[in-house]
């Protein structure tokens, strides 16, 4: 069977307003409406059409324009929250990676010691995984930058031996995605494991997570959408957390609210003073007539949300 071809013409602001309004979207203040179709295209926004139409392209009575504008901005702030939370995640697993391998090896320079990598070899779509050669090419790029980081130039212009500069240095160059990486890439499942023991998480599961954060990482920067998303790289389940956790209905790990919980997780050994319950609980009460629960938080089967500020994980 052959495929369709696409016919779709290109459309107008005004002729946009025309076709939201002929599918039964509200539009009370038009130039308004306007101004946001000039700020952010048509098919961006249409991606928070659909829990609004139980009919496709027809919205549901009583929907209007100012309610997708709300639930857009609902996402941006939820990605902003995300974001954060990430960032200061990050810095702890940097930290860890570097303080457990160089205390353990009691070397400074541990990062040059190929033996402590995996072997490198092809994987299923052909391409060569190679830590190691990864992370000693990231650190000569940096080296022969032509505007090199202060700390970097500082160690070259005064230090002739060893010839890369000690792992705390290096390793602030790194990616979350190339710290994961790296973590994955370590040759000795102890080391592994004295890193993920410091956020309670046995090593397996902590690379699984270190891959989801990537991702989710990843459409926060690229400002992509997190209300109402089936995760393509889902983390791990937490069969047997050392912490307090959630329970299995909350279990979903294909959306964004379980994600939000391994963030929660993760901080209470990172950051133990975060106030990341009263940042979403703020966020809820800023948008009250957007549906949450489309993040991925259960109900109980009459429609109604769990209850998931009394989870042992956010008491």
């Amino acid at each position: 069977m052959g495929k369709n071809i696409y016919d779709k013409s290109p459309l107008s602001f005004k002729d946009q307003i025309a076709l939201l309004e002929s599918r039964g979207l509200t539009i009370i203040n038009e130039p308004q409406a306007l101004d946001f179709l000039h700020e952010i295209s048509y098919y961006r926004l249409s991606a928070y059409f659909l829990p609004y139409q139980q009919t496709k392209d027809r919205f549901n009575e009583g929907t209007s324009f100012e309610q997708i504008i709300q639930t857009y901005s609902f996402d941006r702030d939820l990605r902003l929250l995300v974001f954060d939370c990430i960032e200061r995640i990050e810095i702890a697993i940097r930290t860890q990676l570097i303080y457990q391998m160089a205390l353990h090896y009691n070397d400074s320079h541990w990062q040059d010691n190929q033996s402590l990598f995996i072997t490198p070899f092809y994987n299923k779509i052909g391409n060569v995984v190679d830590p190691y050669n990864d992370l000693q090419s990231i650190i000569s790029k940096a080296k022969t930058a032509r505007t090199p980081e202060v700390y970097i130039k500082h160690y070259i212009d005064k230090y002739g031996s060893p010839a890369n500069p000690p792992s705390w240095m290096c390793f602030e160059l790194l990616t979350i995605g190339e710290l994961s990486h790296i973590y994955r890439g370590l040759r000795n499942n102890s080391d592994k494991k004295r890193i993920a023991d410091f956020f309670d998480v046995h090593p397996t599961v902590f690379t699984s997570w270190l891959h989801c954060i990537t991702y989710v990482r990843n459409i926060c920067a690229h400002h992509a959408r997190l209300w109402n998303k089936d995760l393509a790289i889902e983390p791990d389940i937490l069969l047997k957390p050392i912490g307090k956790w959630i329970s299995k209905p909350f279990e979903n790990n294909k959306r964004t609210f379980y994600f939000i919980c391994i963030l929660k997780y993760l901080l209470l050994r990172a950051n133990p003073g975060n106030n990341l319950k009263l940042k979403i609980e703020a966020l809820f009460e800023k948008y009250p007539s957007v549906p949450i629960q489309y993040i991925g938080i259960p109900s109980d089967g009459k429609g109604n949300m769990l209850d998931w500020g009394n989870e042992d994980l956010w008491k």
